[in-house]
């Protein structure tokens, strides 16, 4: 179980790292956002980039339900914070 939601962990922070590194790097003949919507469409940078943030909601979705899924099993168990000492 940890193994499953750590490595779910893993893959979101890397999918919004690569949609980082992709919003930051442009290659060198692009031209700025405001001519570039004009002059035709999208970029492929900024295409890769959606599909990575899309993958990291993806992700981060399918980990809610299967944690959910997990507590209807029975595989994990709510222990909550005592409220009296």
């Amino acid at each position: 179980m940890k193994i499953i939601v750590t490595l779910a962990f893993i893959g979101i922070l890397g999918a919004l790292f690569s949609a980082g590194v992709l919003m930051l790097r442009r290659p060198k003949g692009d031209k700025p956002a405001n001519e570039e919507q004009e002059a035709g469409g999208p970029h492929k940078g900024k295409a890769t980039m959606a599909n990575a943030l899309a993958i990291r909601v993806a992700i981060s979705i399918a980990l809610f339900l299967f944690i959910l899924f997990s507590s209807y099993m029975g595989w994990i168990h709510p222990t909550g914070v005592p409220l009296t000492h």
